[in-house]
């Protein structure tokens, strides 16, 4: 019994010890590093932070280049860089990636993407909300430092200035107010191409949007000296009491749909496929299932031999509490339309550059891109923070064998409550 309880005494003050270590200070991240100890960097982020377009991100994306430079840096700590970035994504749904692709590999510093994403050129409170609650909870839940990161597209570092960048500027706000670096790679950018140091095209030789290895190396030297400025000025993280924005994303649920049983007729539990348009796409790194609207099923019939059978999917339905609500899932090359309905009436969003374009629909095919991807749609914001019900209806093209394929439904704000519909 007394070895027992030493033995519990021992853990407790080991526990401790961790937690005065794990603090959002980058004097502390420098100190574990140069003693040697097992650190988790997360790169959390999207297609800039993965590193399409480069040579092969494994080895030439900003996160391999800066990953490199770390373990030089630091040749006595065991590094384990993890990626977390998924292309074509934002904040709002980075928020419900957070606990399962960021918080669960209990990192001892964080790189944040998503500005580019977000809209460099916009101040939107509800994606401006959606990020201030990532970095807020980065430093309180994590308790990890956070280097704020803002990459550039092509036409950014072409303006030759940043004049407009509204989403930049707030960025920069919200890291300034929770004591962050940054890593600003559209100044950098703009510096270097002015000084004939490099030209646009040589940074981004295939797209606008993705530079190529020697963009993903610029992006690597804005990171590093971020890093390195917060190391020597000490710099720690600290959450302001008040956030700068609505703390809607700070109460927020994901749950799996295929938890919400019994699931409605045509609706069946899948694994999400192996394989995809691009890397960062590939959803069974992101999705742990997903549930499948089918117009056929595979039954067996009164002689026990499997036949195909036609069938109508029923509305998916769910009752949820929050202000907003945003499906996560999987497009394919079979992915049909679909329309939502909130407590029986219609989802309905105005698109175009006038915003009188009316859209009632949503697509979720993959095949434009010739191969599955991500499908992460906000269906509704700005709601009252009530329950509400939700309705999935599949629409099926009549000569197509299509299918629907959603892993969760993502709630904000209210009570931040997902449950099935009686």
């Amino acid at each position: 019994m007394a070895a027992r309880n030493l033995l519990i005494v021992l853990a407790a003050a080991a526990a401790a010890a961790w937690a005065q270590a794990a603090t959002p200070s980058f004097r502390d991240f420098d100190k574990r590093a140069k003693s040697g100890e097992r650190l988790n960097v997360v790169f959390f982020g999207a297609s800039l932070t993965w590193g399409a377009n480069a040579t092969d991100p494994v080895y030439t994306s900003y996160r391999a280049q800066l990953g490199d430079w770390m373990e030089q840096n630091y040749p006595k700590a065991h590094f384990k860089f993890w990626d977390a970035a998924i292309g074509g994504t934002g904040s709002q749904l980075g928020v419900f990636r957070f606990d399962r692709d960021v918080l669960r590999r209990k990192p001892d510093l964080v790189f944040l993407d998503f500005t580019a994403n977000d809209d460099i050129y916009s101040d939107n409170p509800e994606t401006r909300a959606s990020y201030e609650s990532i970095l807020r909870r980065i430093i309180l839940d994590a308790k990890a430092p956070v280097v704020v990161m803002i990459f550039p597209f092509q036409w950014n570092v072409q303006a030759g200035n940043t004049d407009g960048m509204k989403g930049r500027d707030t960025h920069l706000a919200i890291a300034k107010a929770y004591g962050c670096p940054v890593g600003d790679a559209v100044v950098l950018a703009q510096e270097r191409v002015k000084k004939g140091e490099v030209t646009i095209e040589e940074l981004w030789p295939a797209d606008g949007v993705h530079p190529g290895d020697l963009g993903y190396g610029l992006f690597a030297d804005a990171a590093r000296a971020a890093f390195e400025q917060a190391v020597k000025a000490k710099m720690v993280c600290a959450a302001p009491e008040k956030m700068l924005y609505a703390p809607t994303y700070m109460k927020s649920t994901r749950v799996r749909i295929s938890t919400l049983t019994p699931l409605p007729a045509g609706w069946s539990t899948a694994r999400p496929n192996l394989t995809a348009a691009w890397y960062d796409g590939l959803m069974s790194r992101w999705l742990d299932d997903e549930v499948v609207a089918s117009r056929t099923a595979q039954v067996k019939n009164a002689e026990g031999k499997v036949e195909t059978v036609q069938q109508k999917p029923e509305r998916l339905r769910a009752k949820f509490n929050g202000t907003m609500v945003l499906l996560f899932g999987e497009e394919t090359v079979r992915s049909c339309r679909y329309r939502a309905y909130i407590d029986g009436e219609l989802v309905k969003r105005a698109t175009g550059q006038d915003g009188k374009t009316i859209l009632t629909e949503f697509v979720a095919s993959g095949k434009m891109f010739g191969g599955t991807r991500q499908h992460a749609q906000l269906i509704a914001q700005e709601l009252e923070p009530k329950e509400h019900l939700l309705e999935i209806e599949p629409l099926f093209e009549q000569d197509d064998e299509q299918e629907l394929r959603l892993e969760s439904i993502c709630v904000a704000g209210g009570e931040a409550t997902v449950r099935r519909a009686d």
